[in-house]
Protein backbone atom coordinates (compact mmCIF):
# COMPACT_ATOMS: atom_id res chain seq x y z
CA UNK A 1 0.00 0.00 0.00
CA UNK A 2 1.27 3.50 -0.81
CA UNK A 3 0.46 6.66 1.06
CA UNK A 4 0.37 10.16 -0.29
CA UNK A 5 1.56 13.13 1.72
CA UNK A 6 -0.50 16.32 1.43
CA UNK A 7 1.25 19.42 0.19
CA UNK A 8 3.44 21.14 2.80
CA UNK A 9 2.71 24.69 3.77
CA UNK A 10 4.86 27.22 5.55
CA UNK A 11 2.03 28.69 7.57
CA UNK A 12 1.92 31.79 9.67
CA UNK A 13 1.04 31.49 13.38
CA UNK A 14 -2.55 32.54 12.64
CA UNK A 15 -2.89 29.88 9.96
CA UNK A 16 -1.45 27.34 12.38
CA UNK A 17 -4.48 27.94 14.56
CA UNK A 18 -6.45 25.83 12.09
CA UNK A 19 -4.70 22.74 13.41
CA UNK A 20 -6.02 20.83 16.43
CA UNK A 21 -3.85 21.17 19.53
CA UNK A 22 -3.21 17.92 21.41
CA UNK A 23 -3.25 17.98 25.22
CA UNK A 24 -1.89 14.51 25.99
CA UNK A 25 0.49 14.84 28.97
CA UNK A 26 3.03 12.53 27.28
CA UNK A 27 3.49 14.88 24.30
CA UNK A 28 6.23 16.95 25.98
CA UNK A 29 8.40 13.90 26.69
CA UNK A 30 7.85 12.56 23.18
CA UNK A 31 8.92 15.87 21.65
CA UNK A 32 12.01 16.08 23.88
CA UNK A 33 13.02 12.56 22.87
CA UNK A 34 12.63 13.28 19.15
CA UNK A 35 14.61 16.54 19.43
CA UNK A 36 17.43 14.78 21.30
CA UNK A 37 17.62 11.53 19.35
CA UNK A 38 16.12 12.04 15.90
CA UNK A 39 17.36 15.34 14.47
CA UNK A 40 18.57 13.61 11.31
CA UNK A 41 15.07 12.27 10.72
CA UNK A 42 13.57 15.75 11.09
CA UNK A 43 16.06 17.11 8.55
CA UNK A 44 15.05 14.26 6.26
CA UNK A 45 11.39 15.27 6.60
CA UNK A 46 12.28 18.83 5.55
CA UNK A 47 14.31 17.59 2.59
CA UNK A 48 11.58 15.25 1.32
CA UNK A 49 8.34 16.96 2.26
CA UNK A 50 9.22 20.63 1.64
CA UNK A 51 10.75 22.66 -1.17
CA UNK A 52 14.01 23.08 0.77
CA UNK A 53 17.12 21.73 -0.93
CA UNK A 54 19.72 19.58 0.79
CA UNK A 55 22.38 22.31 0.56
CA UNK A 56 20.06 24.72 2.36
CA UNK A 57 19.93 22.31 5.31
CA UNK A 58 23.72 22.12 5.75
CA UNK A 59 24.53 23.63 9.14
CA UNK A 60 20.87 24.30 9.89
CA UNK A 61 19.24 23.54 13.22
CA UNK A 62 15.80 21.96 13.33
CA UNK A 63 13.43 21.35 16.22
CA UNK A 64 10.04 19.76 16.63
CA UNK A 65 8.08 22.59 18.23
CA UNK A 66 4.51 21.24 18.26
CA UNK A 67 2.47 18.13 17.61
CA UNK A 68 -1.06 18.59 16.34
CA UNK A 69 -3.70 16.01 15.54
CA UNK A 70 -3.07 16.60 11.84
CA UNK A 71 0.64 17.46 11.62
CA UNK A 72 3.96 18.16 13.30
CA UNK A 73 5.55 21.62 13.30
CA UNK A 74 9.27 21.84 12.52
CA UNK A 75 11.16 25.07 13.13
CA UNK A 76 14.41 25.47 11.22
CA UNK A 77 17.17 27.97 11.91
CA UNK A 78 19.37 28.42 8.88
CA UNK A 79 23.12 28.82 8.98
CA UNK A 80 23.73 32.51 8.23
CA UNK A 81 26.13 31.61 5.43
CA UNK A 82 23.40 29.59 3.72
CA UNK A 83 20.60 32.17 3.83
CA UNK A 84 19.19 33.65 0.66
CA UNK A 85 17.13 36.78 0.23
CA UNK A 86 13.93 34.69 0.26
CA UNK A 87 14.69 33.01 3.59
CA UNK A 88 14.27 34.39 7.06
CA UNK A 89 16.55 33.21 9.83
CA UNK A 90 13.77 31.01 11.19
CA UNK A 91 10.96 29.25 9.41
CA UNK A 92 8.30 26.82 10.56
CA UNK A 93 7.01 24.04 8.35
CA UNK A 94 4.01 21.81 9.03
CA UNK A 95 4.40 18.17 7.97
CA UNK A 96 0.95 16.53 7.73
CA UNK A 97 0.35 13.05 9.08
CA UNK A 98 -1.09 10.43 6.77
CA UNK A 99 -4.06 10.19 9.14
CA UNK A 100 -5.07 12.46 12.06
CA UNK A 101 -4.15 11.40 15.60
CA UNK A 102 -6.99 10.76 18.03
CA UNK A 103 -5.01 8.89 20.73
CA UNK A 104 -1.47 9.26 22.03
CA UNK A 105 -0.60 5.72 20.94
CA UNK A 106 -1.19 6.75 17.31
CA UNK A 107 1.62 9.32 17.33
CA UNK A 108 4.31 6.64 17.11
CA UNK A 109 2.62 4.95 14.15
CA UNK A 110 2.08 8.20 12.24
CA UNK A 111 5.67 9.31 12.88
CA UNK A 112 6.96 5.96 11.63
CA UNK A 113 4.87 6.23 8.46
CA UNK A 114 6.44 9.64 7.76
CA UNK A 115 9.91 8.23 8.43
CA UNK A 116 9.32 5.25 6.14
CA UNK A 117 8.26 7.48 3.26
CA UNK A 118 11.13 9.93 3.80
CA UNK A 119 13.72 7.15 4.09
CA UNK A 120 12.45 5.55 0.88
CA UNK A 121 12.81 8.84 -1.00
CA UNK A 122 16.31 9.33 0.44
CA UNK A 123 17.37 5.75 -0.29
CA UNK A 124 17.89 4.89 3.39
CA UNK A 125 17.13 1.76 5.38
CA UNK A 126 14.08 2.28 7.54
CA UNK A 127 12.04 0.90 10.40
CA UNK A 128 9.66 -1.97 9.59
CA UNK A 129 6.31 -2.63 11.23
CA UNK A 130 6.73 -6.34 10.65
CA UNK A 131 5.83 -9.39 12.70
CA UNK A 132 8.59 -12.01 12.87
CA UNK A 133 8.48 -15.38 14.63
CA UNK A 134 11.54 -17.08 16.09
CA UNK A 135 11.85 -20.45 17.82
CA UNK A 136 14.09 -20.86 20.86
CA UNK A 137 16.73 -23.59 20.45
CA UNK A 138 18.82 -22.97 23.55
CA UNK A 139 20.31 -20.29 25.80
CA UNK A 140 23.59 -19.92 27.67
CA UNK A 141 25.59 -17.38 29.65
CA UNK A 142 28.47 -15.99 27.60
CA UNK A 143 29.78 -13.63 30.27
CA UNK A 144 28.86 -13.14 33.91
CA UNK A 145 25.72 -11.12 33.14
CA UNK A 146 25.07 -11.70 29.44
CA UNK A 147 22.62 -14.38 28.33
CA UNK A 148 22.67 -15.54 24.72
CA UNK A 149 19.38 -16.70 23.21
CA UNK A 150 19.92 -19.10 20.32
CA UNK A 151 16.98 -18.75 17.94
CA UNK A 152 15.98 -20.12 14.56
CA UNK A 153 13.77 -18.83 11.78
CA UNK A 154 12.57 -21.73 9.59
CA UNK A 155 12.45 -21.37 5.81
CA UNK A 156 9.31 -19.98 4.25
CA UNK A 157 7.00 -22.84 3.23
CA UNK A 158 8.70 -25.23 5.65
CA UNK A 159 6.73 -28.40 6.37
CA UNK A 160 3.61 -27.56 8.34
CA UNK A 161 4.18 -23.81 8.07
CA UNK A 162 1.53 -21.86 6.20
CA UNK A 163 2.06 -18.49 7.88
CA UNK A 164 4.04 -15.61 6.39
CA UNK A 165 5.95 -15.08 9.64
CA UNK A 166 8.78 -17.46 8.71
CA UNK A 167 10.28 -15.34 5.97
CA UNK A 168 13.91 -16.15 6.77
CA UNK A 169 15.20 -13.88 4.00
CA UNK A 170 14.04 -10.88 6.06
CA UNK A 171 16.57 -11.60 8.83
CA UNK A 172 19.69 -9.53 8.01
CA UNK A 173 22.89 -11.54 7.78
CA UNK A 174 25.30 -8.66 7.21
CA UNK A 175 24.00 -5.83 9.39
CA UNK A 176 25.19 -4.61 12.76
CA UNK A 177 22.84 -3.23 15.38
CA UNK A 178 19.64 -4.49 13.76
CA UNK A 179 17.06 -4.37 16.56
CA UNK A 180 13.81 -6.24 17.13
CA UNK A 181 10.95 -5.09 19.34
CA UNK A 182 10.09 -8.32 21.12
CA UNK A 183 6.58 -9.00 22.37
CA UNK A 184 7.06 -9.99 26.01
CA UNK A 185 3.32 -10.39 26.53
CA UNK A 186 3.23 -13.18 23.94
CA UNK A 187 5.33 -15.43 26.17
CA UNK A 188 3.44 -14.50 29.32
CA UNK A 189 0.18 -15.44 27.64
CA UNK A 190 1.45 -18.86 26.55
CA UNK A 191 3.25 -19.63 29.81
CA UNK A 192 2.43 -22.91 31.50
CA UNK A 193 -0.15 -22.90 34.29
CA UNK A 194 1.62 -23.37 37.67
CA UNK A 195 1.24 -26.69 39.47
CA UNK A 196 -1.81 -26.96 41.65
CA UNK A 197 -1.01 -26.59 45.32
CA UNK A 198 2.18 -24.61 44.75
CA UNK A 199 2.70 -21.24 46.39
CA UNK A 200 1.79 -19.02 43.46
CA UNK A 201 1.32 -15.80 45.38
CA UNK A 202 2.75 -12.81 43.48
CA UNK A 203 3.50 -9.37 44.77
CA UNK A 204 2.11 -7.35 41.85
CA UNK A 205 3.96 -4.24 43.02
CA UNK A 206 7.27 -5.97 42.24
CA UNK A 207 6.25 -7.31 38.83
CA UNK A 208 7.40 -5.35 35.76
CA UNK A 209 4.62 -4.18 33.49
CA UNK A 210 6.58 -3.69 30.28
CA UNK A 211 4.92 -5.39 27.32
CA UNK A 212 7.67 -4.93 24.72
CA UNK A 213 11.44 -4.55 24.70
CA UNK A 214 14.07 -3.90 22.02
CA UNK A 215 17.00 -6.28 21.72
CA UNK A 216 19.75 -6.28 19.12
CA UNK A 217 20.39 -9.12 16.73
CA UNK A 218 23.91 -10.12 17.75
CA UNK A 219 24.49 -12.28 14.69
CA UNK A 220 22.56 -14.35 12.13
CA UNK A 221 23.58 -16.85 9.48
CA UNK A 222 21.99 -19.13 6.93
CA UNK A 223 21.69 -22.86 7.63
CA UNK A 224 20.15 -25.74 5.69
CA UNK A 225 17.01 -25.42 7.82
CA UNK A 226 16.62 -21.65 7.70
CA UNK A 227 18.34 -18.92 9.65
CA UNK A 228 19.96 -19.26 13.05
CA UNK A 229 20.35 -16.14 15.18
CA UNK A 230 21.87 -14.98 18.44
CA UNK A 231 20.22 -12.37 20.63
CA UNK A 232 22.30 -11.36 23.65
CA UNK A 233 20.39 -10.06 26.68
CA UNK A 234 22.11 -8.22 29.53
CA UNK A 235 20.67 -9.45 32.83
CA UNK A 236 20.63 -6.61 35.32
CA UNK A 237 18.31 -7.15 38.24
CA UNK A 238 14.56 -7.69 38.20
CA UNK A 239 13.64 -6.30 34.78
CA UNK A 240 10.94 -7.13 32.26
CA UNK A 241 13.36 -8.11 29.52
CA UNK A 242 15.72 -10.04 31.76
CA UNK A 243 12.93 -12.03 33.36
CA UNK A 244 11.48 -12.76 29.92
CA UNK A 245 14.83 -14.00 28.59
CA UNK A 246 15.50 -16.17 31.65
CA UNK A 247 12.09 -17.83 31.34
CA UNK A 248 12.46 -18.96 27.72
CA UNK A 249 12.91 -22.67 27.08
CA UNK A 250 13.77 -24.73 24.00
CA UNK A 251 10.78 -24.92 21.68
CA UNK A 252 9.21 -21.65 22.84
CA UNK A 253 8.15 -19.21 20.13
CA UNK A 254 9.33 -15.63 20.32
CA UNK A 255 7.53 -12.86 18.48
CA UNK A 256 8.84 -9.46 17.39
CA UNK A 257 6.55 -6.67 16.19
CA UNK A 258 8.96 -4.09 14.80
CA UNK A 259 12.45 -3.98 13.28
CA UNK A 260 14.90 -1.10 13.36
CA UNK A 261 18.21 -0.76 11.44
CA UNK A 262 21.15 0.97 13.08
CA UNK A 263 22.96 3.98 11.61
CA UNK A 264 26.58 2.88 11.12
CA UNK A 265 27.36 3.68 7.47
CA UNK A 266 29.59 6.62 8.43
CA UNK A 267 32.14 4.22 10.00
CA UNK A 268 33.42 2.86 6.70
CA UNK A 269 36.43 5.21 6.55
CA UNK A 270 38.60 7.19 8.93
CA UNK A 271 39.68 6.51 12.50
CA UNK A 272 36.60 5.40 14.42
CA UNK A 273 35.78 5.47 18.12
CA UNK A 274 33.09 3.09 19.43
CA UNK A 275 31.70 3.44 22.97
CA UNK A 276 29.42 0.76 24.40
CA UNK A 277 27.89 -0.39 27.65
CA UNK A 278 26.39 -3.82 28.23
CA UNK A 279 23.27 -3.04 26.19
CA UNK A 280 25.17 -1.99 23.08
CA UNK A 281 28.07 -4.45 23.23
CA UNK A 282 26.19 -6.83 20.86
CA UNK A 283 26.02 -4.06 18.25
CA UNK A 284 29.72 -3.28 18.58
CA UNK A 285 30.69 -6.97 18.44
CA UNK A 286 28.85 -7.38 15.12
CA UNK A 287 30.30 -4.11 13.86
CA UNK A 288 33.78 -5.47 14.52
CA UNK A 289 33.09 -8.77 12.73
CA UNK A 290 31.74 -6.86 9.72
CA UNK A 291 34.46 -4.17 9.87
CA UNK A 292 35.18 -2.87 6.37
CA UNK A 293 37.54 -0.01 7.11
CA UNK A 294 41.34 -0.13 6.67
CA UNK A 295 41.80 1.47 10.09
CA UNK A 296 40.89 -0.59 13.18
CA UNK A 297 38.65 1.20 15.68
CA UNK A 298 39.19 2.15 19.30
CA UNK A 299 36.52 0.53 21.49
CA UNK A 300 35.73 2.02 24.89
CA UNK A 301 33.81 -0.68 26.78
CA UNK A 302 31.89 0.37 29.89
CA UNK A 303 30.69 -2.36 32.25
CA UNK A 304 29.44 -2.43 35.80
CA UNK A 305 31.19 -5.75 36.45
CA UNK A 306 34.78 -6.45 35.36
CA UNK A 307 33.79 -10.02 34.48
CA UNK A 308 31.70 -8.78 31.52
CA UNK A 309 34.76 -7.23 29.87
CA UNK A 310 35.48 -10.69 28.41
CA UNK A 311 32.61 -10.22 25.95
CA UNK A 312 34.92 -9.17 23.10
CA UNK A 313 37.56 -11.87 23.73
CA UNK A 314 36.21 -14.15 20.99
CA UNK A 315 35.49 -11.39 18.46
CA UNK A 316 37.86 -11.09 15.47
CA UNK A 317 37.99 -7.95 13.37
CA UNK A 318 36.65 -8.20 9.82
CA UNK A 319 36.05 -11.97 9.78
CA UNK A 320 32.57 -11.55 8.24
CA UNK A 321 33.25 -8.46 6.15
CA UNK A 322 31.82 -8.79 2.63
CA UNK A 323 34.89 -7.18 1.08
CA UNK A 324 37.19 -8.67 3.71
CA UNK A 325 39.41 -5.58 3.54
CA UNK A 326 39.92 -5.76 7.28
CA UNK A 327 41.68 -9.11 6.92
CA UNK A 328 44.81 -7.29 5.77
CA UNK A 329 45.08 -5.26 8.96
CA UNK A 330 47.58 -5.80 11.74
CA UNK A 331 46.57 -9.33 12.81
CA UNK A 332 42.96 -8.21 12.84
CA UNK A 333 43.78 -6.18 15.93
CA UNK A 334 41.50 -3.67 17.60
CA UNK A 335 41.99 -1.94 20.92
CA UNK A 336 39.52 -2.27 23.78
CA UNK A 337 39.79 0.42 26.43
CA UNK A 338 38.01 -1.05 29.50
CA UNK A 339 36.08 1.11 31.94
CA UNK A 340 34.66 -0.72 34.98
CA UNK A 341 32.32 1.38 37.12
CA UNK A 342 31.08 -1.01 39.85
CA UNK A 343 27.69 0.70 39.64
CA UNK A 344 24.74 1.09 37.26
CA UNK A 345 26.02 2.70 34.06
CA UNK A 346 23.80 5.77 33.87
CA UNK A 347 23.81 9.54 34.26
CA UNK A 348 25.96 12.62 33.84
CA UNK A 349 28.67 11.31 36.16
CA UNK A 350 29.31 8.41 33.80
CA UNK A 351 29.52 10.78 30.81
CA UNK A 352 32.19 12.77 32.66
CA UNK A 353 34.08 9.57 33.47
CA UNK A 354 33.95 8.39 29.84
CA UNK A 355 35.20 11.77 28.65
CA UNK A 356 38.07 11.73 31.16
CA UNK A 357 39.01 8.13 30.33
CA UNK A 358 39.10 8.99 26.64
CA UNK A 359 41.12 12.16 27.26
CA UNK A 360 43.70 10.26 29.32
CA UNK A 361 44.04 7.61 26.62
CA UNK A 362 44.41 10.11 23.79
CA UNK A 363 47.11 11.93 25.76
CA UNK A 364 49.33 8.86 25.77
CA UNK A 365 48.07 7.32 22.50
CA UNK A 366 47.58 10.24 20.12
CA UNK A 367 44.82 9.40 17.65
CA UNK A 368 42.82 11.74 15.48
CA UNK A 369 39.23 10.53 15.80
CA UNK A 370 37.33 11.01 12.53
CA UNK A 371 34.13 9.07 13.24
CA UNK A 372 32.21 8.15 16.36
CA UNK A 373 29.39 5.79 17.31
CA UNK A 374 27.95 5.02 20.72
CA UNK A 375 24.78 3.78 22.39
CA UNK A 376 24.21 4.26 26.11
CA UNK A 377 21.63 5.15 28.77
CA UNK A 378 19.56 8.26 28.01
CA UNK A 379 21.04 10.56 30.66
CA UNK A 380 24.57 9.49 29.82
CA UNK A 381 24.04 9.93 26.08
CA UNK A 382 22.58 13.41 26.50
CA UNK A 383 25.52 14.60 28.60
CA UNK A 384 28.15 12.84 26.50
CA UNK A 385 27.02 14.50 23.27
CA UNK A 386 28.18 17.91 24.39
CA UNK A 387 31.39 16.64 25.95
CA UNK A 388 32.49 14.74 22.86
CA UNK A 389 31.43 17.51 20.52
CA UNK A 390 33.73 19.83 22.44
CA UNK A 391 36.56 17.29 22.60
CA UNK A 392 36.39 15.84 19.07
CA UNK A 393 34.73 18.65 17.09
CA UNK A 394 33.03 16.26 14.67
CA UNK A 395 30.27 17.10 12.24
CA UNK A 396 26.81 15.80 13.05
CA UNK A 397 26.97 13.22 10.25
CA UNK A 398 30.22 11.79 11.67
CA UNK A 399 29.09 11.58 15.28
CA UNK A 400 26.26 9.23 16.21
CA UNK A 401 25.22 8.62 19.81
CA UNK A 402 22.08 6.60 20.46
CA UNK A 403 19.90 5.91 23.47
CA UNK A 404 19.50 2.16 24.07
CA UNK A 405 17.85 2.35 27.51
CA UNK A 406 16.54 4.66 30.23
CA UNK A 407 17.31 4.30 33.90
CA UNK A 408 13.81 5.43 34.91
Amino acid sequence: MTHSIPSIENKSPTQADSYTILTFPEIADAMAHINEEHVDELLGFLQVFTSLKSDELVGANVQLTAVYAEAIALQIQFDDTKKTSTQTREQTFFIPFIAPITQMEELNTQYILLKQKADKKLGKKTIKLTKQRFVVQDSRMISKNMLRLILTVPHLNAIGDTSNHHRSSSVPINEAGYAYLFDLEHNRSVAKIPNEGADNSIDKSEQPERAHCYYTLRKAWQTSDGVQAWVDVFLHGDTSGGNWARSLQAGDSVISKREFPEKVEHLREGQALLIADETSMPTVARLLELWDNPQPPLVLCVTEDAADQTYFDTVTLGTDSINNNAANQQDNHFTVLPLVTNQVNAGRALADLIDKTLADYLTTHPLHIDKFWSALEAGTAKALRGLLQQRLGLARADSVIKVYWRKD
